[in-house]
């Protein structure tokens, strides 16, 4: 896949863990300050750092990269049937959206009943499992494209952007179209898992990589399509 291809679909993943990473880190600022709350958060992402070297480390040093090529793809393709799915039944009205501005009410509720040392651990916790997310996106779209080094400038350029328009409005970001975004790299995250577990059984894939955005438009107009079988009252109109 192209570079950009994978700059851009790790940018757009990233964005959305960020997004969701920030609202907890927000919550939890107004009850510690945000001084201690960017602390536990900057804690996060240093290890979220050394997990991202050291696997990038690990499979590089692999000779054969077959088996860890589906290992992979099985974790893309689970790990991307979650965000369309939540995506497909978030549009097709069958789940609520997410509510950015109603999580970080929640939020700041617990933080303002909790100690120093829980609040402190639930932005530390919330930012490493939103950012091991970021994580999987850059370990496995980077290595086997051998574009790592641009994955994670992607994954750190969405950080910077979510921290620095969040920092500036000091609220969560609801606007952001996370939906859409989910819609959009869920299609993407399941056609690399699809490409790459069927490449490492042997099955050579016509025309190489060039399948890749072929497959991600399959998923993405099938996605479309079943949001719209599953809108409540499809199927009386049909």
């Amino acid at each position: 896949m192209p570079e950009f291809g994978v700059m851009l679909a790790t940018f757009l993943g990233a964005s959305v863990e960020w997004v969701e990473a920030f609202t907890i880190v927000l919550a939890v600022s107004l009850s510690i300050g945000w001084p201690r709350a960017v602390t536990a958060s900057a804690a996060a992402l240093a290890l979220l750092a050394v997990m991202t070297i050291a696997g990038t480390a690990v499979l590089a040093a692999i000779p054969n990269l077959v088996w860890a090529q589906g290992v992979i793809g099985v974790f893309l393709i689970f790990f991307g049937l979650r965000w369309l799915g939540k995506a497909m039944a978030r549009s097709a009205g069958l789940k609520a959206l997410h509510d950015e501005a109603a999580e970080f009410a929640t939020l700041r509720a617990n933080t303002q009943k909790a100690d120093f040392r829980a609040a402190w651990s639930i932005a530390f916790n919330g930012t490493l499992l939103e950012g091991l997310e970021v994580w999987l996106i850059v370990v496995a779209l980077g290595v086997h494209t051998h574009h790592t080094k641009s994955a994670a400038a992607a994954a750190l350029a969405a950080l910077v952007m979510v921290g620095v328009v969040g920092a500036a409005l000091r609220r969560p970001l609801a606007r952001v179209p996370e939906n859409a975004i989910k819609f959009i790299v869920g299609a993407v995250l399941l056609a690399f898992g699809t490409f790459w577990v069927l490449e490492a059984l042997g099955y050579a894939w016509p025309f190489g990589e060039a399948a890749l955005p072929v497959l991600a438009g399959f998923y993405l107009l099938g996605g479309l399509l079943l949001t719209i079988l599953l809108k409540p009252g499809a199927a009386a109109r049909s």
